[in-house]
């Protein structure tokens, strides 16, 4: 598979419209150009079952707690990590597993993935889920429809 899913980020120029929250999961809102509801299906369904919640909508679920030393990658950091991306419906899009680990500045990656990998340590393992406004908003990729929301798995192997 191709690693194109997570190695976009949006340009400046790019508009992301924010998440419509009437709680109307079958709504579609085209002046947001998102799904109503979608953010909140997804946090609701990790924090259902010992899940927690990040800034700008992003849930999390802990599967292996890595050092608990307190060193977690900034934006500028060099993050070295294990992934599998899939849809909210299941649908894996890419992985690193079974090949070489991620390595890639932190901010070059999704909105999603820096807010959540900043408060990850080496050896940590987390389910996250990324509401689309911090994934690809609007623009679709490769194995991803456009205002999707997005589940990784990653494990932060290292730090540089």
């Amino acid at each position: 598979m191709s690693r194109i899913g997570i190695r976009l980020k949006k340009s400046s120029s790019d508009r992301w419209p924010p998440c419509a929250k009437n709680g109307n999961n079958t709504e579609y809102d085209e002046q947001k150009g998102i799904r109503a509801g979608q953010q909140g299906l997804a946090c609701t369904k990790i924090t259902g079952r010992g899940g927690q919640t990040l800034p700008k909508g992003i849930c999390y679920k802990v599967l292996a707690e890595g050092k608990a030393d307190g060193r977690h990658p900034g934006p500028r950091s060099i993050v070295i990590a294990h992934y599998t991306g899939r849809t909210i419906d299941g649908r894996q899009f890419d992985s690193s597993r079974g090949g070489a680990p991620l390595a890639i500045r932190l901010c070059d990656l999704i909105e999603g993935w820096i807010v959540a990998m900043q408060q990850m340590c080496v050896g940590d393992k987390w389910e996250v889920y990324i509401p689309a406004e911090m994934g690809y908003g609007k623009f679709s990729q490769p194995g991803i429809p456009a205002n999707s929301t997005l589940v990784f798995e990653i494990e932060l192997l290292g730090i540089a």
